[in-house]
């Protein structure tokens, strides 16, 4: 990681101010599994309906089924953006200053009750725009990838042993998954420098995996592209 960090420099990650926590998870709902310009067209005809802005969470609930797919939102996602202007609307989904206030743990827990919404949305959402220092996105591909290049490993870690060995870096885990992701734009370009040596992962036992089950995931399991480019 000391080389990773040398050739990178110092960390400048980009954070977004969290205007709106619905407009924020309605966005990303728009772009599960969808390439960025057709997600991002069929939010501009959804703003179109309201003047060029986005909408509320009290008026997606009184758009119509058939307005919302005619814009080019799924069904599946018509029945998630709409759990989410519910959930937004009851207060499951905190707006942004009562959102501030809470843990990453109990943000985690209630914006994964919305249908649509899994851990690693939610994890994106605390680094970029929440500024949360201590979030490892074990599930993205790109932080695993990196990984394994800047520690020289034939294979990417899995989830659950990027966890444990991630725990060294807490509490700034959401640097480290910073410097990860900017190792796979290094070693794109062929400036990624060499591991000293390689790294072996410390073995997950069986309590460890109890404690480390499987978290509900997104319908889109991040990729090397996503939605959003990490900043």
């Amino acid at each position: 990681m000391a080389a990773l960090l040398a050739a990178v420099g110092p960390y400048r990650p980009r954070h977004a101010p969290l205007d709106s926590t619905f407009h924020v998870l309605a966005r990303a709902i728009a772009h599960q599994q969808l390439h960025g310009k057709a997600a991002e067209s069929i939010l501009r005809r959804l703003e179109a309906r309201f003047a060029g802005r986005f909408p509320s969470a009290a008026e997606v609930i009184q758009l119509a089924d058939a307005e919302l797919r005619a814009t080019g939102f799924s069904f599946a996602k018509i029945a998630a953006i709409k759990d989410l202007a519910r959930k937004s609307l009851d207060g499951t989904v905190p707006e942004p200053r009562a959102l501030a206030s809470l843990p990453d743990s109990e943000i985690i827990e209630r914006l994964t009750q919305v249908r649509g919404i899994g851990r690693w949305t939610v994890e994106m959402l605390l680094i970029f725009e929440l500024a949360r220092p201590d979030v490892l996105p074990v599930d993205d591909f790109g932080v695993r990838n990196g990984f394994r290049l800047a520690y020289g490993m034939r294979k990417a870690p899995t989830p659950r042993a990027l966890a444990r060995y991630g725990e060294r870096w807490s509490p700034y885990r959401s640097v480290a998954a910073w410097y990860l992701w900017r190792a796979v734009e290094l070693a794109r370009t062929g400036a990624l420098p060499a591991p000293p040596v390689r790294t072996r992962l410390p073995r997950v036992r069986r309590a460890s995996r109890r404690a480390l089950r499987p978290r509900r995931a997104d319908p889109t399991p991040p990729g090397p592209a996503h939605s959003r480019n990490p900043r």
